[in-house]
């Protein structure tokens, strides 16, 4: 049902940023978590950054106190905001919605790469 637009990625040399954003093709409400997960080559896709409706965000160890999330409901969009990159952050991105009902829905985006040069 939700279907998810990620942009903003491409080549960085390390210590650089990025900015990835996320457009969600229907509006982002209170009870939807956003996410935000990287899959390197060869390896399962794991969590980067979450963000629930209520503003609360979760960080793997790997992304605390150098990438941010943040979203703007009123642009159906969620923003994930990757300084001092790192050669190791060079994965494909992909972007997570959650939608809380009765069960739980679930949505992902293409995917976005990002390459970390060093």
């Amino acid at each position: 049902q939700v279907q998810l637009v990620e942009s903003g990625g491409g080549s960085a040399q390390a210590g650089e940023s990025l900015r990835l954003s996320c457009l969600a093709s229907e509006s982002i409400f209170s009870l939807h978590t956003m996410a935000w997960y990287r899959q390197f080559p060869g390896k399962r896709r794991e969590l980067v950054a979450a963000i629930t409706g209520g503003g609360m965000t979760n960080y793997a160890a790997s992304a605390k106190g150098r990438f941010t999330i943040f979203r703007d409901n009123a642009k159906n969009t969620v923003y994930l905001q990757m300084n001092s990159l790192k050669p190791e952050d060079t994965a494909v991105y992909y972007c997570n919605c959650k939608v809380f009902k009765v069960t739980v829905d679930e949505y992902w985006g293409q995917g976005i790469q990002v390459t970390v040069s060093s």
